[in-house]
């Protein structure tokens, strides 16, 4: 898979992608990283990419021409046409499901904006969807886009070396992950629970899906309304919610 990431930083995105699981599945030919500097787009002699808006206001605003024109090269270059998709608070927010969709994408164009944003004919032009990753602000869309590869390339057949590293973690199942632990088996009084010591596959595997219901029924409950419950699921939750209310029947 290969993510062509358009920005006024190339340095930031490459080099804080070309570590850890994302540069070993680089260097593999699993996935492909190509940052393009957008201000080798630009006519101005300087190389600004901005102007001031018109209508007044605070900011400057990323100009249209190099924006497109950067776009359009990537585009001639790809066998077929690609998705667009513009970092912006706008956007419909990035999740699990997206990122497992996103990584079917042969090629992948994401679009970095800076200051008060894009000029709008720019997205009406080149821009195919636009894509949030929370509500609130960033310096620029370059974090952004990083999160999203790192969400979208862990889908990748092959870039994870253990299947099932990428199936049991958070949102996967559309619930919060169990929680882990390693050695030492005490640490500064706390334990690791008995039934993980146990060697019991099957009460291990269900004390995870119970700890899993809980930490999402304590943290994200919306989650609940989304995620694949099992008959068991709904009688742990009913369990949990009657542990967690406390022995009155109200909140503790």
């Amino acid at each position: 898979m290969n993510f062509h990431i358009l920005t006024r930083f190339p340095d930031m995105v490459e080099q804080g992608l070309s570590a850890s699981i994302l540069g070993r599945a680089e260097q593999a030919g699993l996935i492909s990283v190509h940052a393009v500097n957008i201000r080798d787009y630009t006519e101005d002699r300087h190389l600004h990419v901005d102007d001031y808006p018109y209508g007044g206001g605070a900011g400057m605003v990323m100009q249209p021409g190099p924006v497109v024109k950067a776009v359009r090269s990537v585009q001639e270059k790809l066998d077929r046409p690609a998705r667009v998709i513009y970092l912006s608070p706008q956007g419909k927010t990035f999740s699990q499901p997206m990122a497992r969709e996103l990584a079917r994408e042969e090629d992948l164009i994401l679009l970095c904006g800076h200051y008060e944003g894009l000029d709008e004919r720019a997205i009406e032009l080149v821009v195919t969807e636009q894509v949030s990753i929370g509500d609130y602000v960033l310096t620029g869309g370059e974090l952004a886009a990083m999160v999203m590869v790192d969400a979208i390339a862990r889908m990748v057949p092959g870039v994870l070396t253990n299947s099932e590293s990428a199936e049991e973690e958070s949102f996967m199942q559309g619930l919060l992950e169990y929680p882990q632990y390693t050695r030492p088996e005490v640490f500064e009084g706390k334990a690791v629970p008995e039934v993980l010591l146990s060697g019991h596959h099957a009460n291990i595997a269900a004390w995870r899906r119970r700890e899993s219901l809980r930490r999402t029924l304590a943290a994200r409950p919306e989650l609940l309304d989304r995620a694949e419950l099992s008959k068991k699921d709904r009688a742990w939750l009913d369990e949990l919610r009657r542990e967690m209310s406390g022995p009155d029947g109200g909140d503790t």
